[in-house]
């Protein structure tokens, strides 16, 4: 007996499907596939809530001084003519930093292993490449899943049936955060 479902795809493909579905996932919340696959999405995904939902209050802050560049009302670097040369002018500021525990760290590593990066991409034609943004999906997981399943021992993902696909009549389902 199989401990995985091999979905009809070869190793490559399959692990890339289930990564796919699993970033998808954990970014928008719920996402419609056939029963199947939702069960092997939800076997990978629990384990990486119960990481988060132990990790998530283990770190410290920490203030941190930083160089940051001074900007203009046009948010563009200022900048100063010191011997000839036109130099950017820096302030000093305190930031808080989270430090991560070493156990944090790892888990932040094991649930980045198996994530696909995502960029927010503006639907708007203007600044379409210009204004994409990466979308910390890690983070997400430690700051809004982990303290909404605090008290909840498993059972973070709930299958919904929605009836048969027309195409080949394969069972399609919701599979969402409960």
């Amino acid at each position: 007996m199989a401990m995985y479902r091999k979905l009809g795809k070869k190793t490559k493909l399959r692990k890339a499907l289930l990564r796919n579905q699993v970033t998808a996932l954990i970014y928008h919340g719920r996402i419609t596939t056939t029963e199947a696959r939702a069960k092997e999405i939800r076997k990978i995904v629990e384990p990486m809530i119960t990481m988060a939902v132990k990790e998530r209050d283990n770190f410290e802050t920490v203030t941190v001084k930083a160089k940051v560049a001074r900007k203009d009302k046009d948010g563009k670097r200022v900048k100063e003519v010191i011997d000839g040369k036109r130099v950017t002018v820096y302030d000093e500021v305190e930031k808080q930093v989270t430090k991560d525990a070493p156990s944090r760290l790892h888990a932040r590593r094991q649930i980045l292993r198996y994530l696909y990066p995502v960029v927010e991409v503006p639907t708007e034609a203007k600044g379409r490449k210009k204004n994409t943004k990466k979308v910390d999906l890690v983070a997400k997981m430690f700051t809004e899943y982990g303290p909404k399943y605090a008290g909840r021992n498993g059972g973070y993902t709930r299958i919904i049936k929605i009836g048969q696909r027309r195409g080949d009549g394969a069972m399609e389902v919701v599979l969402e955060f409960v």
